[in-house]
């Protein structure tokens, strides 16, 4: 059988697992679906993806490749896997793919979403998947802030240390607040996000609907590029990876 490349389209709920990456004496997602693919086609492959999560980020469309021999067809990996995956791990799509795609160099566009729920009682239900602000936040303020998100953009004030890129310039096509009863949704996609800076926008954001900032102050960081003058960065819990796009269908 030749060598074969499957595009997996994945969801997990991110407080079962310390991040996508596999790393010492911790329970990852890549691991897993690595541990699985062995498991039903016994190879041991890489599995790739579109990129890192951090400990506690979920995903509904995480996207990943890897390569094999394996004669199972391609749309019957998603069922093969899931019956070897942990129930925090899901695998909605699997696909044979060109040799040429990759995951992560593939990607043109991420969305992600971020939920608060802003009431004073807290949620045994979404402990894990919300951050709690107890104070009513001002919505309409936190849109004015993140419609100035929109567009190309330096957001070295939105990307925390340990990294090791040297552009720190990313184009941003939707940001946006919505809100669904005591919930505050938001949603932006752009064509790359540096470490930590959906949670470092948002924790601006959430600054500003508690008036501890204006919303035009997203311009001056912009201009200052100083991490140090944003805002407190969002916990994990409260993002999610929603879609990778690529730029064409990547089926044969």
């Amino acid at each position: 059988m030749p060598l074969r490349r499957i595009k997996l389209v994945i969801e997990y709920d991110g407080s079962c697992f310390h991040g996508w990456q596999i790393q010492n004496n911790a329970n990852t997602v890549q691991e897993e679906i690595e541990r699985a693919v062995y498991k039903i086609t016994g190879e041991q492959t890489r599995v790739t993806g579109s990129g890192r999560t951090d400990a506690g980020v979920h995903a509904y469309g995480q996207v990943a490749h890897f390569d094999t021999n394996s004669n199972i067809p391609p749309v019957k990996f998603s069922d093969a896997l899931n019956s070897a995956l942990p129930s925090g791990i899901a695998i909605i799509l699997s696909e044979e793919v060109s040799e040429d795609f990759h995951a992560r160099f593939s990607a043109t566009k991420k969305t992600y979403k971020y939920k608060i729920l802003n009431r004073k009682a807290r949620s045994p239900i979404m402990e894990k998947r919300a951050w709690h602000i107890k104070g009513m936040l001002n919505v309409d303020s936190m849109n004015e802030a993140a419609r100035n998100f929109i567009g190309y953009h330096d957001f070295t004030a939105f990307c925390s240390s340990g990294h090791n890129i040297t552009s720190f310039e990313r184009n941003i096509y939707i940001s946006q607040w919505t809100v669904d009863n005591e919930h505050l949704v938001y949603t932006v996609s752009g064509d790359g996000f540096l470490y930590n800076m959906v949670r470092i926008m948002t924790g601006t954001m959430v600054e500003v609907g508690m008036n501890k900032r204006a919303a035009d102050s997203i311009f001056e960081l912009f201009e200052k590029k100083d991490r140090n003058l944003s805002g407190i960065t969002a916990p994990a819990h409260g993002l999610y990876l929603v879609e990778v796009n690529y730029e064409q269908d990547t089926r044969n």
